[in-house]
């Protein structure tokens, strides 16, 4: 097949006009460039509106490889990285361009289970594919989407806006994706590893690293809330994107170790790994969770609200003024046996110890 039947093959009778149509789009795949009638689109906002722009690129051999991603996988999280950037700042995803390079050792067959996957996410979270471009790459498959997204006018969520004394919160676990990942690069192959990967405790593990599910619920319900002054979302770790908002923001975050949600299968397979879990919760990345802070005052209803729609919510933290640092707090207890529940105490029964997290998690250009 050449360049154009391959497009077709690709693309084509996957989603149909009206639907399209519904998106706001005008003109999609087949022209020189798509067209778009932002205001006609079905989003839900009634009023004036802003656009939203992503971009995410998803090189092999960088972000995947055989033995950790499916052909489907491939094309289902390069979409979805790019709709948890739209999710961080509250808006709604539309439109997904798509530029794809195609090394030999992928055919045409192989490119279309990809576009299975792009699609299957685009579908799940209501988003149009409306073009891109297509060549050739002498020896790694590249993925890059552009994700266009709307957002009531003024209204996003940056990650600049935190003030001393928010409390800092999370929308869901981490480090699932870090341990997934983690699974499928052990390097012991036969029956163990074969049987964890079919162990039903570990699935979520799996399922986390290669089917992620960008906050796009979350992310709507914290910017009706007005509560929420800053958001994130944890694409390259919790310590990395905590750095991101202090700097941003001008203050100091201080996580609490003890609230940090830890997932019950992350932490039976750390052991099981020899992996110490707070590792692949701090800097393991790939999450696509929200993180952020709001007011302590509207916390409590906030996190209500998350519950009432089946939605996790967790608060981990507090901001301080000061300059840009970002802190674990740790507690330790006594030695007479006695809890600890909270992040305050008497120096009698309980010991806290603040120590300052590295910037790091995934950097590409880290040496």
């Amino acid at each position: 097949m050449d360049e154009f039947a391959s497009i077709q093959h690709w693309t084509g009778d996957r989603q149909g006009a009206c639907w399209q149509q519904k998106r706001g789009v005008t003109l999609g795949i087949g022209d020189d460039t798509a067209s778009i009638d932002i205001g006609s689109a079905e989003d839900g906002i009634a009023g004036p509106k802003q656009l939203l722009l992503a971009v995410d690129t998803m090189v092999e051999k960088v972000h995947f490889n055989d033995s950790t991603m499916s052909d489907e996988d491939i094309g289902y999280k390069a979409l979805a990285a790019n709709i948890s950037d739209i999710a961080a700042m509250g808006g709604i995803p539309l439109h997904a361009l798509v530029a794809i390079s195609v090394p030999p050792s992928y055919n045409a067959e192989r490119i279309r289970r990809v576009y299975d996957g792009l699609y299957l996410c685009a579908d799940k979270y209501g988003i149009a594919i409306i073009g891109g471009d297509t060549t050739s790459s002498p020896e790694y498959l590249v993925i890059t989407v552009t994700l266009t997204g709307t957002i009531e006018k003024n209204a996003e969520i940056r990650r600049s806006g935190a003030k001393p004394g928010d409390v800092i919160f999370l929308t869901g676990p981490i480090g699932l994706s870090a341990a997934g990942l983690n699974l499928l690069l052990m390097t012991k192959v036969g029956t163990a590893r074969s049987n964890l990967i079919e162990d039903e405790l570990y699935r979520a593990l799996l399922c986390a690293h290669q089917r992620p599910s960008p906050s796009v619920k979350a992310g709507r319900l914290l910017l009706h809330s007005g509560a929420c002054h800053s958001l994130n979302d944890v694409s390259d770790g919790l310590a990395s994107e905590a750095w991101e908002i202090a700097e941003a923001s001008g203050l100091r975050l201080v996580l609490y170790e003890h609230r940090l949600p830890k997932a019950g299968s992350m932490s039976a397979y750390a052991s099981i790994a020899g992996v110490n879990p707070l590792e692949w919760m701090l800097y393991g990345g790939e999450d696509y969770v929200l993180l952020g802070t709001m007011s302590s005052k509207l916390a409590p209803e906030v996190r209500d609200t998350f519950h009432a729609e089946g939605l996790p919510f967790y608060i981990i933290g507090e901001t301080e003024a000061g300059e840009p640092a970002v802190e674990l707090l740790s507690i330790y207890n006594d030695g007479d046996g006695k809890v600890t529940v909270s992040g305050k105490g008497s120096a009698a029964s309980q010991q806290e110890i603040r120590q300052p997290l590295q910037k790091r998690g995934y950097n590409h250009f880290q040496r």
